[in-house]
């Protein structure tokens, strides 16, 4: 009978390849939990947002809304993190270098290709927001869209698509999306009806 260890289950006879297969799940298994025993943090604080500590570092980093994993990756690689270390094992100096380098990116010197907002309309340089005022930034492009009353504007007043989508079937948002024939019908009828009713 196979003897059950954990999630895993140990046939009696296993062959070499099942046998390696195991100890090597196990081996990987006890090495995370032994790495996580030592001042472990399972929610990590970063930028105003809770991260979870036990993804790696570049995939957790890029959680942060405006922060994809091409940032993170030059960010982790700027600050010579280990990329493949779990966030949780951060110490308190390296994520205070992340929570620097996310407020001030020009610091790490990044090319300007990796920036969300290059030449600002208000102030005409590169910068790069993360967050509530990544959400706010984009509140204030719509609304100057709508002053100005451009056809992106207008396409945004209306809750329409603004980016030269077809419409005809798609973005209804709520609207009637179809119309059966017999009620069309019925109604018109009725429509009919009453004005024959009218005129009598």
């Amino acid at each position: 009978m196979a003897q059950a260890l954990g999630r895993y289950k140990i046939m009696p006879n296993p062959s070499f390849g099942e046998t390696r297969a195991i100890n090597v799940l196990y081996t990987k298994k006890i090495v995370f939990f032994l790495t996580m025993s030592q001042e472990f943090r399972h929610i990590v604080r970063v930028s105003g947002r809770d991260l979870d500590g036990t993804k790696k570092v570049i995939p957790a980093v890029a959680e942060i809304k405006g922060v994809g994993e091409s940032y993170a990756n030059a960010m982790v690689a700027t600050l010579k993190l280990d990329s493949k270390s779990r966030l949780g094992q951060l110490s308190d100096k390296q994520l205070q270098q992340i929570e620097t380098a996310l407020k001030d990116p020009k610091s790490l010197n990044l090319p300007a290709w990796l920036l969300n907002r290059r030449k600002d309309v208000d102030s005409g340089t590169n910068i790069h927001r993360i967050g509530s005022d990544l959400d706010f930034m984009i509140k204030n492009d719509i609304d100057r869209e709508k002053n100005v009353l451009s056809w992106r504007g207008i396409r945004h007043s209306f809750g329409l698509k603004v980016r030269g989508q077809r419409t005809r079937t798609t973005g209804r948002k709520g609207r009637t999306v179809g119309v059966k024939k017999s009620s069309l019908q019925a109604a018109q009828a009725a429509a009919q009806a009453a004005q024959n009713a009218e005129k009598k």
